[in-house]
């Protein structure tokens, strides 16, 4: 019951992220949302719509695992929160001072 509350709110949080990225990049939520600046946002937005549809994969595939049947559902939550895992570690890696002050 825990595990899948813990599925649920990662799975909106990542829906949180599909929606400033790909629908509000360029308005002030999401500039304040990203510390961007409205030049910079409008030279991302495409990238930024493009990591948001994979938050929104990310939402999908975490809510299929509480839809689907044991044991089916443990395999799809646990490959799905590895790739939230994953990628979460990665964009901390990569998230530096360089890359965030950088203008594109």
């Amino acid at each position: 019951m825990i595990s899948q509350i813990l599925i649920v709110l990662i799975a909106l949080l990542h829906i949180y992220f599909l929606v400033l990225e790909m629908f509000l990049w360029e308005k002030p939520a999401g500039l304040k949302a990203f510390g961007n600046t409205p030049d910079k946002a409008k030279l991302t937005k495409v990238l930024a719509q493009n990591q948001g549809l994979y938050n929104g994969f990310l939402a999908a595939g975490l809510i299929w695992s509480l839809l689907a049947a044991l044991p089916f559902s443990m395999m799809l939550a646990n490959f799905f929160l590895a790739c939230v895992l994953i990628a979460g570690i990665y964009g901390s890696l990569m998230r530096t001072n360089y890359i965030t002050n950088t203008e594109c």
